[in-house]
């Protein structure tokens, strides 16, 4: 175990790359899936049923925990690991984008941003500053600078002033975050669908000096083939020896592309979303298990998946327990989601690892184009 973070990469494939994150809680093997915790729990899933999908490292939400409970809080119960019984790595974000959500209750100044709480209408200030200190409280190994993410579709001088407003923040983020051994600090790369501005940001955050580095500000309307372009030449503008974090995203195609230019780390609310709304993802693409044609349906969701949902319930069974508005429906499929996108990303890794990661692309297409087995008649 180290007392320290490192990243090692160990092997490429095109621009592909798969490692290794050393924290003192643990390795996170890349590319890495991390699933959202937002509120110190992964939403119908046990941490220990987290881990067993193979998840490395979790995310924790800033804004939320501020909220509520409350940092100080969080931090006179032990600390956000103690506090929701998960004891390997886990990321906070900054707040940064759940503020850029509350558009129509926050003020944006150059200090930062004070907005309205969406749970009770009480007042809060976020800055640099503060963000640190409440990412301190809660104990996360990875923390994230603080930012203003502009929502798409902006004009680009709207996209330039926001992206050297988070700069600025990022510097300060950096100094108050300070000297914390064991503990990484991530700056965040903001620039929209523009390359010079991506590049400038690039630049002064490499400039300021970070653990990692975050491709910010996307998945955020701006679509999968805009996300991709800014791809083909955002994470090559960041320092090749540490590791690369796309926010937010996605869904599994969302994944394989970012992981085929070069990203390391993604997070996303989807699979846990999905399965407490009845939607399943396969290897074979999106299951609505709410629909008729499963009622009657002995099946598994996929007969080759060794998650609980696969291994002991049938279609019909899960068909049933959503229709009825059982909480085992959004227990089973979330599972089974979080199972799919970890052996994804194994998957993606063994195949960078071996150089033969356009075939595994291939197939993971072909597998995704034939659509759900087939109805009983």
């Amino acid at each position: 175990m180290t007392d320290r973070f490192q990243f090692t990469l160990n092997a490429t494939d095109g621009a592909a790359r798969t490692g290794v994150i050393d924290t003192p809680r643990g390795q996170i093997r890349t590319p890495a899936f991390m699933p959202v915790g937002t509120a110190a729990t992964v939403k119908a899933m046990m941490p220990e049923s987290v881990r067993e999908t193979g998840a490395d490292v979790l995310l924790g939400n800033t804004y939320h925990l501020m909220l509520r409970p409350g940092a100080e809080r969080v931090d006179r119960l032990g600390g956000l690991h103690r506090f929701m019984n998960w004891d390997r790595p886990i990321l906070t974000d900054s707040g940064g984008f759940q503020v850029m959500s509350l558009a129509s209750l926050r003020k944006l100044t150059e200090e930062g941003v004070t907005f309205a709480s969406h749970i009770d209408g009480s007042k809060h200030v976020l800055t640099p500053e503060r963000s640190m200190e409440i990412q301190r409280l809660l104990g996360s190994d990875i923390v994230m600078a603080f930012d203003e993410c502009p929502a798409l579709p902006a004009s680009e001088e709207e996209v330039a002033n926001s992206m050297r407003l988070s700069m600025r923040w990022a510097q300060r983020s950096r100094d108050a975050f300070g000297d914390r051994p064991g503990h990484a600090l991530f700056g965040i790369m903001q620039g929209g669908v523009t390359r010079d501005l991506r590049e400038e940001s690039a630049k002064a955050l490499t400039g300021i000096g970070f653990d990692g580095y975050a491709v910010g500000g996307l998945a955020v309307g701006e679509g999968q083939e805009a996300m991709f372009g800014v791809l083909d030449y955002a994470p090559g503008f960041l320092p090749q020896d540490k590791p690369r974090y796309l926010m937010g995203v996605g869904k599994p195609d969302d994944i394989v592309g970012a992981v085929q230019r070069g990203i390391d780390m993604m997070d996303c609310v989807l699979p846990s979303r999905s399965g407490r709304t009845g939607q399943a993802w396969t290897r074979r693409g999106q299951v609505n298990i709410k629909n008729a044609r499963h009622q009657d349906d002995p099946r598994p969701l996929d007969e080759n998946c060794t998650c609980p949902a696969c291994r002991s319930y049938s279609r019909g069974y899960l068909h049933h327990v959503f229709r009825a508005g059982e909480m085992i429906s959004g227990m089973l499929l979330t599972w089974h989601n979080l199972h799919y996108y970890q052996e994804l990303m194994a998957g993606l890794r063994a195949a960078i690892a071996e150089g033969r990661l356009d075939g595994f692309v291939a197939d993971f297409h072909a597998a995704r184009a034939e659509g759900d087995i087939e109805p009983l008649a």
